[in-house]
């Protein structure tokens, strides 16, 4: 080795590193556009789409795409993954086509090319939707690619009175879901298109901690069926969809969804921001750490690693995102052979917002504040 008269600088990479953030608001929607061409929205492929208005030319004026990006364009303008199908010779086969399947060629078709978007555009979709298609075998293969995806699906409840919306909710246990009843007048999927529109504004405007729920909905003018509503939320309507964890759509100082759950058998998971939390938590631990990935594990890289995402964990804490959190190295759970074979488990904790459901107000009635009249001479 040659002697080295001078001056050397070696750099360093140790330390915490800067966290990352999520992209929570990243719609991936499915639906029919017959006037669409293939260079503008070729079939069964994910086309990614920064501006919804082009989006909205790419669809044409016929199927269920052009009038649900209208919905969405009515409360944001997004990012926007959408994929074309064709429309079947019945609502059946049109459903087969929306849920999709993956070929021999291996090629992802329907609502499974969704899952091509992260590889194809940089992007994954986190909205997940099909607005006009609300047939069970549609929302639940939606509900298992938005698992894949860390995602979160908007669906209608269907049916034409409560008993038969509540009947249908009992059907599924996906905390990745919520459901929503009954329709907005305009079109057949109205309501879950704006949902998703929604959805993606309050994950810009105040963020993945706040619920759908009581947030105003843009361009509707009525509901297809009648919403019984009391801001006391005794016997009415709007508490019983709520009380089966479906959300209502409502008249109240404008149009609102009115609901907070999914339709999650873990209750952990009951509330939409519970859920979404933990996606948008996991990514963003994922991708803070990702720099770590084949360091030479050592107890500085371990001590790092724990730092980094304490950090992007204070930082979630402190935006509001989170009431706490943190990050630990245990011992007991890295045997020295495990460690030695390249492997390490570290843990983590957190506690999502819950949305302020139900607020009691106590109430007295009293004579004291007569003791205030002052003596009349």
């Amino acid at each position: 080795m040659p002697n080295h008269h001078g001056v050397k600088t070696l750099e360093t990479t140790t330390g915490t590193r800067p966290s990352a953030s999520a992209s929570t608001a990243v719609i991936g929607i499915v639906g029919t556009a017959p006037a669409a061409t293939s260079d503008d929205l070729p079939l069964n492929t994910p086309r990614l789409f920064t501006d919804i208005y082009a989006a909205i030319a790419a669809a044409g004026a016929t199927g269920t795409l052009a009038n649900a990006l209208r919905a969405i364009a009515d409360q944001v303008n997004p990012t926007v993954v959408v994929v074309r199908v064709t429309e079947g010779a019945n609502p059946g086969a049109t459903n087969i086509n929306v849920i999709g399947d993956i070929t021999t060629e291996g090629q992802k078709t329907g609502a499974k090319a969704l899952l091509s978007a992260k590889s194809q555009l940089g992007v994954t979709p986190k909205i997940i939707g099909a607005p006009g298609f609300g047939a069970q075998e549609v929302t639940a293969a939606l509900a298992v690619i938005a698992k894949q995806l860390d995602g979160f699906v908007y669906a209608p409840a269907i049916g034409e009175n409560i008993a038969e919306a509540k009947t249908y909710r009992a059907g599924f246990a996906q905390r990745e879901l919520m459901l929503l009843w009954p329709e907005f007048s305009d079109f057949s999927g109205s309501a879950v298109a704006r949902a998703m529109g929604l959805r993606a504004l309050i994950d810009q405007e105040v963020g993945w901690h706040k619920t759908l729920s009581n947030y105003p909905v843009q361009g509707v003018t009525g509901l297809s069926k009648g919403v019984h509503f009391d801001i006391a939320g005794v016997s009415t309507d709007a508490s019983e969809l709520n009380d089966s964890e479906i959300t209502a759509l409502i008249r109240d100082g404008g149009y609102r969804f009115w609901g907070n759950r999914t339709c999650s058998d873990e209750p952990l998971f009951a509330f939409e921001t519970a859920v979404r939390s933990g996606a948008a938590v996991r990514e963003i631990i994922r991708e803070s750490l990702r720099w770590a990935i084949d360091k030479p594990l050592t107890k500085w890289l371990i001590k790092d690693i724990v730092d980094t995402g304490n950090a992007a964990l204070r930082g979630l804490v402190s935006q509001g995102y989170l009431i706490g959190a943190k990050m630990w190295y245990d011992p007991a759970k890295n045997a020295a052979s495990a460690l030695a074979g390249g492997k390490l488990i570290i843990d983590y904790d957190y506690t999502p917002c819950a949305p302020l459901e139900s607020l009691t107000i106590n109430q007295r009635i009293t004579s004291e504040y007569y003791s205030d009249i002052p003596a009349i001479s």
